[in-house]
């Protein structure tokens, strides 16, 4: 691209394109921080949580900690591409919210989650990570189709 071409693209790069970026990688690192302190068995981290309640984390089957790995990692990346305007934040972003999904119905309906959790908190804030991921995926979406990412 031109010098030219790229100072009309910044000119027509909405300035809260950042602000959700930012707020989103922030908010995605802190998933991406709580899976790989969980998956390490960070002591100092894990201590805070019941034996209940760390045997239910510790018994997950493999393909729930992948699914949890691909709608962290992917909310992680699908947030750097949104700051770099790329179109294919749209995909992983995507693919991370369904990942979100495939984890939440081993928590909460193939599993005692909300038992091993302790009340309605996790369903709440399930419901909330529901919210924000389908959120950013329609946001990224939204600045795709207006030519926003590249």
């Amino acid at each position: 691209m031109s010098g030219y071409q790229d100072t009309i693209r910044e000119r027509h790069t909405p300035r809260h394109i950042w602000v959700i970026g930012i707020l989103a990688l922030l908010w995605s690192a802190f998933g991406a921080m709580d899976y790989v302190l969980t998956q390490i068995r960070f002591e100092p981290y894990m201590k805070e949580f019941t034996p209940e309640q760390l045997a239910f984390f510790y018994g997950f089957p493999a393909w729930v900690v992948g699914a949890w790995a691909v709608a962290v990692w992917g909310g992680v990346v699908g947030s750097v591409l949104l700051l770099m305007r790329k179109r294919l934040a749209v995909v992983i972003l995507l693919v991370s919210w369904v990942a979100m999904i495939i984890t939440s119905i081993h928590n909460f309906i193939l599993s005692n989650g909300v038992e091993a959790m302790g009340g309605a908190f996790p369903l709440i804030f399930s419901a909330v990570i529901f919210c924000v991921s389908l959120g950013l995926f329609i946001y990224a979406r939204a600045m795709a189709v207006r030519g926003v990412l590249d």
